[in-house]
């Protein structure tokens, strides 16, 4: 169990470092998009799921996992999105 854990707690780093990433990404679309209004796109929300949905089945990750950890990333992404929004251009635009 000890081997179990060790590698569990080695994954959950690289995932943060992976999310710090996605983050990034986040920061840099808060920065490009042309309103607030654009912030929230349902059309590539389904479209991010639908991909992860079809690489998660190719790589064996169950859909059960997959699919609600990633509503619930792009959930807070959005979020984070639109508080770097709000920081660097104002809530009012």
């Amino acid at each position: 169990m000890t081997d179990v854990r060790a590698g569990v707690d080695a994954l959950d780093r690289e995932l943060v470092r992976l999310l710090v990433i996605r983050q990034g990404y986040m920061n840099a679309a808060a920065r490009i998009k042309p309103n607030r209004d654009a912030v929230y796109d349902e059309a590539r929300i389904e479209d991010v799921v639908s991909k992860v949905l079809a690489e998660s089945d190719a790589a064996g990750l169950s859909a059960d996992i997959a699919e609600p950890v990633w509503r619930k990333l792009i959930e807070r992404c959005i979020a984070h999105e639109f508080d770097r929004y709000d920081a660097t251009r104002g809530a009012a635009e």
